[in-house]
């Protein structure tokens, strides 16, 4: 497994403000926003629809992040910014943090298959980044098997239309906190960016 650099540094005071001491959340509050979630991202979190990201198996860091940015109104995807920021200003600190114990605990579905073109591509932009113009290997943050650390997100087996749609979002200034992914995705051709989402697509 390879070591998570600096990167994890320069989320240290977000780990901690993640960690703070919150009051235990209520389990029958939590059972209903698991209830409102699987409209989109499916029972157990395990979406079907590719515009919805599963959430089975994800970094419990990561999703409280992203719940309290869409409360905050700092995550501003024009697609669904409406309803998430509308569903995440109903939840307090505990739910939240219910909810991303709850999804963390959940099975990810498999992998799915791709054009191996593709998924070959984007397998070695994985593993080895572009070192001549400064992309670093996708799983010095995300792991080997893509499966997440911290506050860097699980991307194994998410849908490859939602993550290559995200690459694009942090370009932009509607995933503010983005910071180490707006460098990372500006050195990507499109393409690049389509072959490394089939590539965890099919992990």
């Amino acid at each position: 497994m390879r070591s998570i650099p600096l990167a994890l540094g320069v989320s240290s005071l977000m780990v901690a403000a993640l960690h703070a001491q919150e009051p235990a959340p209520d389990s029958i509050t939590v059972e209903r926003a698991v209830h409102v979630c699987a409209a989109c991202h499916g029972e157990e979190g395990r979406s079907d629809a590719p515009v919805y990201p599963s959430l089975a198996g994800q970094m419990p860091l990561y999703i409280i992040a992203q719940l309290r940015d869409f409360r905050a109104q700092t995550r501003a995807e024009s697609d669904w910014q409406a309803y998430m920021w509308g569903v995440s200003a109903l939840l307090d600190d505990s739910t939240i943090s219910g909810l991303a114990s709850y999804y963390a605990q959940q099975k990810p579905a498999p992998g799915k298959g791709g054009d191996p073109r593709l998924i070959e591509a984007g397998r070695k932009l994985y593993e080895q980044g572009v070192p001549a113009r400064g992309v670093r290997p996708c799983a010095s943050c995300h792991g080997d098997n893509a499966e997440g650390a911290s506050v860097f997100p699980r991307l194994a087996g998410q849908h490859a239309d939602y993550v290559l749609r995200q690459l694009k979002v942090f370009r932009t200034r509607l995933r503010p906190h983005g910071v180490i992914m707006a460098d990372e995705t500006r050195n990507l051709t499109d393409v690049e960016m389509r072959a490394l989402a089939q590539y965890v697509q099919s992990r």
